[in-house]
């Protein structure tokens, strides 16, 4: 599928995984609109790079996805290429987790998928394809010690993607699943504090630490997950369909 001129839809667009993939898509051509909940983050890139739109979104909140996305597709047509990257990681031993750290996890790195998916295919044409693609984890084809909810979360929306292959398997639209696993982004640095402390360890020792969860024991770059993301996006993945794209240095 030709990128230029299409609308293309990344949550989570203004940093890390997002920003890598929206930048991608415009430089290829697209129309993106970038969602997340700092608007200020959003313009800052958008003002940047041309071809990039923010969109005050948050995918914890219904209305704001199914309202957000309508007018996306309002002001740039059907969102072809949905990205839904927009997610929480949050860790914790299992017996000190609150129901309601549970259900913020869920609400927001499960149920988010579910409403942008929903919404963004609402904005398609039977005969129009698409390409729907979920940012899981190496989390979500095994567990993570320390991550119950989240392990969870990316278990779940592998199996949304499962489903909604099968069940939109006569039209011309697409759904996978990347799970990376520790990328150098924002998210992964921001345990490098909380590891220094566990482990009586300076700044290097803490991200080798995070980088022992990769097979070949180095942080992934972000442009390794755009380029996965970017084929999955092009005509020649059109018959890839309900997969999981596992990218963390070997086998998981």
């Amino acid at each position: 599928m030709e990128h230029s001129g299409k609308h293309a839809l990344v949550t989570g667009g203004g940093t890390g995984i997002g920003r890598g993939i929206a930048v991608a898509l415009a430089a290829a051509g697209a129309q993106v609109t970038i969602t997340g909940r700092r608007l200020d983050v959003l313009k800052d890139l958008a003002a940047k790079t041309p071809g990039l739109h923010p969109l005050q979104m948050d995918v914890a909140d219904e209305s704001s996805v199914r309202d957000g996305i309508a007018a996306a597709a309002k002001a740039r047509g059907p969102v072809q290429v949905c990205i839904a990257n927009a997610g929480i990681a949050e860790g914790g031993a299992f017996e000190d987790l609150s129901l309601g750290d549970w259900r913020r996890m869920m609400q927001i790195n499960l149920d988010g998928v579910f409403l942008t998916f929903q919404a963004a295919l609402a904005t398609l044409a039977p005969e129009t394809p698409g390409r729907m693609i979920v940012v899981s984890s190496i989390a979500g084809v095994r567990g993570l010690k320390g991550a119950i909810p989240y392990t969870v979360t990316k278990h779940g929306v592998i199996g949304l993607i499962r489903g909604l292959s099968e069940e939109y398997m006569r039209r011309p639209i697409t759904f996978n699943a990347l799970c990376p696993g520790y990328v150098d982004t924002e998210i992964v640095k921001n345990q490098i504090p909380g590891l220094m402390r566990r482990f009586d360890t300076d700044e290097a020792g803490a991200i080798a630490a995070i980088a022992k969860g990769n097979r070949h024991q180095k942080l992934l770059e972000v442009d390794e997950t755009t380029s996965a993301m970017m084929w999955l996006c092009s005509d020649g993945a059109r018959s890839i369909n309900g997969q999981t794209i596992q990218i963390s240095g070997g086998q998981v």
